[in-house]
């Protein structure tokens, strides 16, 4: 672990960074041109005593999670992240998409009160905005196999309940449909392989629309979310995909003719009362 060189690095890219660039207000008498120590700790969700003593060469070695959630916070590009393990002594995460790009972050900050969230390929959400955790809660912190929107669909009960009951053959079939269209795409590749291999052994319902041969990107759909706060809320979801196809930008805008954007207002005010208790 280079420590000094690692505290430089942060602070520098800290510096680098203005607040309207990660959605936060500029506020009156800053001294500093780029971001607080506080305003890194909060994005990447830990102490601001940790992100100092990492600032001053002082920490023990940071684990991956802690500096994947630093190159979030920091908007770190795919080069700027990997440099960032290299300093950290960490082994950089696999190119395949487990770090959402930064132009994508960007993005996020820029929709504002429109939720939105970035998920990879294999339905692995890498990022969310603060409306999109409000409407679907974190979906961040998941391990292993739980990490895929897949996974939990077909495994978990309580998971299927964010849709009424109505709409969840649509959503699983949607489901299985993309992930065939990764797996024809990623042919061979183990993770693929691997995921689907355990969905098959735990979850006939997936076995069944396995094998229907259903092949589909998400581009678009119609979405009827259930939010215990603010009751069901109708959205378009549109898809923005990368070049490559690895990564995915779902943005969720209110349908029109219906209460959801009122909803997403109230929830917001909601949200930020919450956050203030």
């Amino acid at each position: 672990m280079q420590r000094d060189e690692l505290a430089d690095f942060l602070r520098r890219r800290r510096l680098a960074i203005r607040p309207a660039d990660v959605g936060l207000a500029q506020g009156p008498r800053r001294r500093t041109a780029g971001l607080r120590r506080e305003e890194v700790a909060l994005l990447a969700g830990m102490s601001t005593d940790y992100v100092v003593r990492l600032e001053q060469g002082r920490s023990a070695q940071p684990s991956a999670q802690l500096l994947s959630a630093l190159a979030r916070a920091l908007r770190l590009t795919e080069d700027e992240r990997d440099h960032l393990f290299h300093l950290a002594g960490v082994t950089p995460p696999r190119a395949s998409g487990t770090h959402a790009r930064a132009g994508l972050l960007r993005m996020l900050d820029l929709l504002g009160d429109t939720p939105a969230t970035v998920v990879s390929d294999l339905g692995e959400t890498l990022a969310q905005n603060r409306m999109a955790m409000l409407l679907l809660g974190d979906q961040t912190g998941f391990r292993g196999d739980e990490r895929y929107h897949v996974w939990r669909w077909f495994t978990d009960a309580a998971w299927r309940a964010v849709y009424p009951a109505e709409d969840a053959e649509h959503h699983g079939r949607v489901s299985v449909a993309d992930l065939r269209a990764t797996a024809a795409r990623r042919h061979g590749d183990a993770d693929v392989d691997g995921l689907v291999r355990r969905l098959l052994a735990v979850s006939p319902q997936f076995a069944a629309l396995w094998g229907e041969h259903e092949v589909a990107v998400r581009r678009s759909d119609r979405k009827r979310i259930v939010n215990r706060q603010v009751g069901v809320v109708h959205v378009d979801c549109e898809t923005l995909v990368t070049p490559d196809l690895g990564q995915k930008l779902l943005v969720l805008t209110p349908q029109p003719g219906t209460d959801a954007a009122e909803k997403l207002a109230l929830l917001s005010v909601v949200g930020l009362q919450h956050f203030s208790a």
